[in-house]
């Protein structure tokens, strides 16, 4: 049974060294996530496929986001009361059947079983919407672990080694779909996500419970448990400073997706030049992930966290003004880089900032902060361009991106550890 450290990360490490508690997560991270990434390009085109317009099939792809936005609170509410590995088990699980659902609908297994054939298009965004609650949980509850099990003088490589999952699953998921599909079609990709989460539910299941212990007050009281409103109203001022920064950083991550394809069809480059960029691009931000973690835990989270934005925002700049392939690589490349950069840092500054008591409720509520930066991107891009045209909003985002660097330089202390450093308080479970 693996147990949680002091805040300072005075505890003595368990076998292994202060990351050995972290390990057991990224397995299953990375299958999971290769799952997604093998679904995530086979979206639209299923919409499409069931005779959904273009426009409709492109906001398919926002309601994983929304399935995650709308479930961030029920799921700090399971992690809080059934603990960080049975939610984990449990999204794991859910996340593999809504892939299975999404690869029976494509597979017209329902008009076989009867149903109405019209029936295919909500399935299937019912099950795209499962995978975006299954992910809320899922990835709330590793964070919540980490944040436990580690030692704040690792705190930013487990985090960023998390987040470099992610960044795996995205590279290697989508060459996993293209294979199975070139087998079995269109149902291929979705095949291979409810495969690969299937397996990332079966590893869950080694992952070593943290050991409870009650909260207790100065007096020795039990501590009563605490809501997410309680929670909000307590941390207002940290979320309406520091969390804006983090909206500032989601938004401008979620929309480099779209921007690099937009500017290279203005500029006529063809899609299979246009994915090469954006995978050299994606392939530089995998390399960041764990230099990034380093360098946060040797010399704080602002030295990561300003430049992230900051090159962002210089490579965003620079989109509008390339006019060839090279330039517009070597813009996407800055973009990569920042983006790489910042890996894991949203999830370190919520684990820094999350109290002993009520940690899952509180980092509930950053991940609706930091969600609702990536639900609001989008549209945000969407509103200018249509207002100013596409170099318009993408100079805005670059100017969002550099007015999030600002605000991480001022609001952030320097320094390495954590960005929270309490005066003698310690984590409410400990080691067995």
């Amino acid at each position: 049974m693996t147990s949680r450290h002091h805040d300072d990360g005075s505890a003595p490490s368990p076998r292994g060294g202060p990351l050995a508690g972290a390990f057991q997560i990224y397995a299953p991270s990375t299958v999971y996530a290769i799952g997604l990434g093998a679904m995530m390009p086979a979206v639209a085109t299923a919409a499409l496929d069931f005779g959904a317009a273009p426009a409709l099939a492109a906001a398919v792809v926002v309601l994983i986001g929304v399935g995650g936005l709308l479930m961030n609170g029920p799921a700090a509410l399971l992690v809080s009361r059934v603990g960080e590995r049975r939610t984990i088990i449990a999204s794991a699980f859910l996340g593999a059947a809504a892939a299975l659902l999404a690869w029976g609908t494509t597979s017209r297994w329902h008009e076989a079983a009867g149903l109405p054939q019209q029936w295919g298009l909500p399935l299937l965004l019912a099950g795209v919407f499962m995978v975006g609650a299954a992910g809320s949980g899922f990835n709330l509850a590793r964070q919540s672990y980490l944040a436990a099990a580690v030692p704040v003088t690792h705190r930013a490589r487990a985090m960023s080694l998390l987040g470099g999952t992610i960044r795996i699953g995205t590279l290697v998921g989508p060459f996993l779909g293209a294979g199975l599909q070139s087998w079995m079609g269109l149902p291929g990709a979705f095949a291979a996500a409810a495969v690969a989460m299937a397996v990332g539910v079966g590893m869950s299941f080694f992952i070593e419970e943290l050991e409870e212990e009650q909260a207790l007050d100065t007096q020795g009281i039990p501590l009563p448990a605490e809501t997410l409103r309680h929670m909000a109203a307590t941390h207002v001022k940290l979320l309406s400073t520091v969390g804006l920064c983090v909206m500032t950083l989601s938004a401008t991550r979620v929309c480099r997706a779209a921007v690099v394809p937009l500017w290279a069809a203005h500029l006529g480059i063809d899609p299979a030049t246009t994915s090469l960029i954006f995978g050299l691009s994606a392939l530089v931000d995998v390399l960041m992930f764990y230099p990034s973690g380093w360098l946060m835990d040797r010399f704080g989270r602002r030295a990561v966290a300003v430049p992230c934005l900051g090159v962002m925002a210089v490579g965003f700049a620079l989109i509008p003004l390339s006019d060839s392939f090279v330039t517009l690589l070597c813009a996407s490349l800055l973009v990569g880089l920042g983006n790489g950069f910042g890996s894991g840092i949203v999830m370190t500054l919520g684990a820094d900032y999350s109290p002993a008591h009520g940690r899952a409720q509180f980092l509930g509520i950053w991940r609706i902060v930091s969600d609702t930066g990536m639900v609001t991107g989008p549209l945000l891009l969407s509103a200018v361009t249509g207002v100013v045209g596409l170099a318009g909003g993408i100079l805005a985002l670059a100017g969002l991106a550099a007015a999030g660097s600002v605000g991480f330089r001022v609001l952030l202390p320097g320094g390495p550890g954590s960005v929270y450093r309490p005066q003698g308080g310690t984590e409410s479970r400990r080691r067995a």
